[in-house]
């Protein structure tokens, strides 16, 4: 078989969809992760915490894991600011409560349900990653 660069992209794209649909399927919850990241810092409510937290430790032991098995079609990105990516962590964080979903929630399972919302929100979120790539790369040459 050919080395065909889309493979692990569309496995990981299956991967995705199928762990939103069982999330929905058998807790009747949206597999947005701001919001399920959010709930483990919100107070307890009907034992929500250990579903969240095991959700979120399945996506960081699964990166792990193809970090591990070397199965990266590119290397993680070197050499870019930390200040930057804490910077660009708190303005996701924010922009996430401003949208009332993250990517997942809305590109994935809202747009999945039809949700014009959800088109609004996803539309916008491009837009402004494309104006941040643009500025960080283009304007300040931060294209490490």
């Amino acid at each position: 078989m050919p080395n065909w660069i889309a493979l692990p992209a569309l496995a990981g794209g299956l991967l995705i969809g199928g762990a939103a649909v069982l999330l929905l399927l058998f807790n009747g919850r949206i597999a947005g992760v701001s919001g399920i990241a959010g709930g483990l810092l919100a107070p307890e409510v009907n034992g929500t915490r250990l579903w969240r937290a095991l959700f979120l430790l399945g996506l960081v032991l699964g990166a792990w894991g193809i970090v591990a098995l070397g199965a990266l079609a590119a290397p993680p990105r070197q050499g870019f600011p930390p200040l930057l990516l804490v910077i660009g962590g708190l303005l996701t964080g924010y922009g996430t409560s401003l949208a009332g979903g993250c990517t997942s929630g809305h590109g994935v399972c809202g747009l999945a349900r039809l949700s014009k919302r959800s088109l609004v929100a996803v539309l916008v979120f491009v837009g402004v990653a494309m104006v941040t790539t643009f500025v960080v790369r283009h304007l300040w040459g931060l294209s490490a």
